[in-house]
């Protein structure tokens, strides 16, 4: 059962997807095992981005259920198909995040 939501802002939404999956997001989703993508949103401006995140950080939980649920209504991983079998086993092997990073570039 999902209770806890992350609120983040990114250039690159799926590194960082990638980065969360392999434990080196945040401590955060490592803490409370926040993994899959369940809605997001595109801002060209990081400016406006940055301010969508304040102000989705001060909503109440419900209206961020209610907003990720008229989008997602089954509260589906958007992010499930973005990676192959080989890159989650390649996961487990990222120790640090320079390699990582090198991982990364290859792909």
């Amino acid at each position: 059962m999902r209770t806890t939501l992350y609120i983040g802002v990114t250039n690159d939404i799926e590194r960082r997807m990638f980065e969360h999956k392999s434990a080196h997001g945040s401590k955060f989703c490592k803490k409370y095992k926040v993994y899959d993508l369940l809605y997001y949103e595109e801002y060209p401006l990081v400016v406006d981005a940055i301010g969508r995140e304040k102000q989705l950080k001060n909503w109440h939980q419900e209206w961020k259920w209610n907003l990720i649920k008229k989008n997602n209504k089954h509260l589906q991983d958007i992010s499930k198909d973005w990676f192959s079998r080989e890159d989650y086993e390649n996961i487990k092997k990222c120790k640090k995040m320079k390699i990582l990073d090198e991982y990364y570039r290859e792909a």
